[in-house]
């Protein structure tokens, strides 16, 4: 597939100027963010960061304390939360609850409905969060696989919104003819999702993990060498997705890239992903307080 702009000026203007129109992430999260690119990064210095933002602070203690982390005791401190549940997953709670938060206001679609579309995203992330541990992948850098998984379809946000009835048509015909969304995307509007997903990272300053999720989830070997696997995991989890029909992003035919390609570059078999289906189903009713939450 060809996955380069070819639309005409118009249509690329009107996705670019929707995203500029987008609310930005807070300074805290930005704050959040750069802090914990350091590798000397302490609890106290995130705690010092997003106690000055009582919204933030109240996300994610209510996040904390949901039935998603399943914690014996309530936690009422940000700093204990913070050492409980370490710095990478609360720095990727504040990014996601800030995220979702961000497109709150977006109208929903009866062709794409909100409820679905976030039930579609949770799933992909905690699908990929689930393939990352039984690949050994440590438990704290698991949220990072939850979080990609959770954001891959962005970039359908805008498409939507700008083009609502020219999007019906695309996802009709990808059916119809049995193509991925992003093949009949791009034929229509001459780019697809993954690159509207790309300047939405851009326009955030969102890790270049996240970004090449957002952009290649449906090309993973297009991926750089550093976040390849990560990139695999979400498009292996998006395809499950889709095939159990959890949620609805729109798209019946998603991979591009062969399944045993993808199951051989991270030496998994289907029947690995298939034994995942009861914990995803269980995983997503507590995940619902992402976007509750947010």
């Amino acid at each position: 597939m060809e996955t380069g702009v070819q639309a005409n000026g118009e249509r690329v203007d009107q996705i670019r100027e929707y995203i500029d129109r987008m609310p930005s992430l807070s300074t805290t999260v930005t704050k959040v963010l750069e802090i914990c690119n350091h590798p000397n990064t302490s609890a106290n210095d995130l705690n010092r960061i997003i106690s000055l933002d009582p919204v933030l602070t109240g996300r994610v203690l209510k996040l904390i304390n949901s039935a998603y982390y399943a914690l014996s005791d309530h936690i009422s401190s940000l700093t204990r939360a913070i050492i409980m549940l370490g710095i990478n997953t609360v720095k990727n709670l504040a990014l996601s609850t800030s995220v979702v938060g961000a497109l709150k206001g977006i109208k929903s679609h009866e062709i794409l409905a909100s409820d679905q579309f976030w039930t579609h995203s949770l799933s992909v992330g905690i699908t990929a969060k689930a393939l990352a541990a039984k690949r050994g992948v440590s438990g704290n850098e698991r949220e990072d696989f939850f979080v990609a998984g959770l954001l891959h379809d962005l970039g359908k946000i805008p498409m939507l919104q700008c083009f609502a009835e020219d999007y019906a048509t695309a996802i009709a015909h990808a059916k119809e003819v049995q193509i991925p969304l992003c093949r009949a995307e791009q034929e229509l509007f001459g780019f697809h999702h993954g690159w509207v997903g790309r300047e939405i990272a851009e326009k955030w300053k969102l890790s270049n993990g996240i970004s090449e999720c957002l952009g290649f989830h449906h090309e993973p070997e297009r991926a750089s060498k550093e976040f390849a696997d990560l990139v695999a995991t979400v498009e292996l989890a998006n395809i499950f997705t889709n095939k159990e029909e959890i949620g609805g992003a729109g798209d019946f035919h998603p991979n591009f890239t062969p399944i045993p390609e993808i199951l051989s570059g991270l030496n998994l078999e289907w029947k690995d992903v298939e034994e995942l289906k009861e914990t995803v189903l269980q995983e997503l009713d507590k995940a619902q307080a992402f976007v509750k939450t947010a």
